[in-house]
């Protein structure tokens, strides 16, 4: 099975969601709005991909709450995406053992197609 994990209003998302819709592929969707993901299951990802590619430091979130001034390592990085899931890139999704982040059609087709 495969978890989107991001937000509806994101275009990245909807990018995602769309391309998964054009090929029939269901997916389950997991709305950073409204549940955050756990401790653990973050601490898992980062086995699968860096840190650095979880962590939006370009997005609203990371500006607004001024976080570019703490100069984060990635233990900070990792507590702040515990607290506010608004901080991953999205999407996040999840593919069995895999960890796909970030809308890049190319790379979906080569792996999901």
């Amino acid at each position: 099975m495969i978890t989107v994990y991001g937000i509806k209003t994101c275009g990245s998302v909807r990018n995602a969601l769309k391309f998964f819709k054009d090929h029939n592929i269901e997916v389950d969707f997991f709305d950073f709005k409204q549940n955050s993901p756990t401790a653990s299951q973050i601490k898992n990802w980062t086995t699968k991909v860096d840190i650095n590619v979880l962590f939006n430091s370009k997005g609203t979130k990371y500006k607004t709450l001024n976080l570019k001034e703490l100069n984060l390592d990635d233990n900070g990085k990792y507590e702040w995406l515990c607290k506010e899931p608004m901080l991953f890139k999205r999407p996040v999704i999840e593919y069995g053992d895999k960890l796909v982040v970030a809308w890049d059609e190319e790379e979906y087709k080569k792996i999901f197609l």
